[in-house]
């Protein structure tokens, strides 16, 4: 392939949720389902895609791990992305009283799709 060709290529975004408000709204009025060590909230929206946002406590650990798992999380959904219903906001929620030194990818990703196959989305 040629460097033009390459920048042809589209890659896929992924679409998240970042103001305050958009937050606050799917924790408020949203489904939660519970996990091991993550939690997510699923709202509705009037948009063809999925939008999602990923919540970890100051309390849990430092920044560094925070961002650890955020980049697990972020993997995973990106696995599991293309075989979601469209249409909805979700948020991740990290289990605080879960060790960020139990953080495993594997179990994040059964964890995940058990949570959507519970909320229909899968």
């Amino acid at each position: 392939m040629t460097f033009f060709e390459l920048s042809d290529l589209k890659l896929r975004k992924m679409q998240t949720l970042k103001k305050n408000y958009e937050f606050e709204n799917v924790l408020r009025k949203g489904k939660f389902y519970i996990g091991k060590q993550i939690t997510i909230y699923i709202t509705k929206n009037k948009e063809e895609i999925n939008k999602f946002g990923i919540a970890i406590s100051k309390k849990t650990c430092k920044a560094v791990k925070r961002n650890y798992i955020k980049r697990k999380i972020r993997e995973n959904y990106r696995l599991i992305e293309k075989s979601l219903k469209k249409g909805h906001h979700i948020i991740f929620l990290w289990n605080k009283k879960i060790p960020v030194e139990d953080t495993n990818f594997h179990i994040i990703k059964k964890d995940m799709e058990n949570l959507f196959k519970k909320a229909g989305l899968l």
